[in-house]
């Protein structure tokens, strides 16, 4: 069965406007100044706040 009215520009790009990609925020890391999501240990240090630090091990293959 086919629709019975076209849909418009306007109502397909207004439908859509929610579909952007959205950037990665990213901030420095206090310790080593490397970039890291916030709120999450970061990957070169183990650094997560001023009580916390994560020991990083080396990774088995």
């Amino acid at each position: 069965m086919l629709p019975v009215h076209k849909k418009t520009k306007m109502r397909k790009r207004t439908r859509r406007s929610h579909h952007a990609l959205v950037p990665v925020a990213l901030i420095a890391c206090p310790q080593c100044n490397q970039a890291k999501l916030p709120h999450a240990a970061c990957g070169n240090c183990g650094y997560v706040n001023t009580h916390t630090r994560i020991e990083l091990g080396a990774e088995e293959s």
